[in-house]
């Protein structure tokens, strides 16, 4: 299953030459991702998230809560991802969906206004994708020499 099961959960190798850091590089280079341009953050786990650090976000406009947990094995010299999904149907939360795994969402919202000729037209007004928070994490650990590994069932 190999290289289909790899390409199922979002598993990504590094360039052959890479020479590989250690965990604590690893890590030190996950969390310098933060700053007022990253539109996440990168933080310690909590103990009931069993991962060793958490990539957040939280995005108002349309009700949705993106977390990548990640585990770093410097055993095998990879990174364990599990990437979760939270919707929010409501306000107050209740009834919100769950989901899990390697997914590209792109988060949209739009409205209408008046063109110039007076005509209604459709106008982008929030636009959030979900590999705008995974493509600097992903490229971090792969600059770093480790192993990208989603993970969908085993956590």
């Amino acid at each position: 299953m190999g290289r289909f099961w790899d390409k199922f959960t979002g598993t990504e190798y590094p360039d052959s030459g890479v020479v590989p850091l250690s965990a604590a590089e690893v890590r030190s280079a996950l969390l310098a991702l933060n700053g007022a341009e990253t539109p996440f953050r990168v933080r310690n786990a909590l103990p009931a998230e069993k991962a060793d650090l958490v990539a957040e976000r939280r995005i108002k406009e349309v009700g949705v809560t993106l977390k990548t947990r990640m585990r770093l094995d410097p055993k095998n010299r990879e990174v364990r991802t599990l990437t979760e999904r939270w919707e929010a149907s409501s306000p107050d939360h209740s009834g919100g969906r769950y989901g899990r795994g390697q997914m590209t969402t792109v988060y949209r919202q739009w409205e209408y206004e008046r063109g110039a000729d007076g005509r209604r037209r459709k106008v982008e007004t929030f636009r959030f994708d979900t590999r705008d928070m995974r493509m600097p994490l992903l490229k971090t650990v792969l600059s770093a020499g480790w192993t990208w590994r989603g993970v969908l069932f085993r956590w």
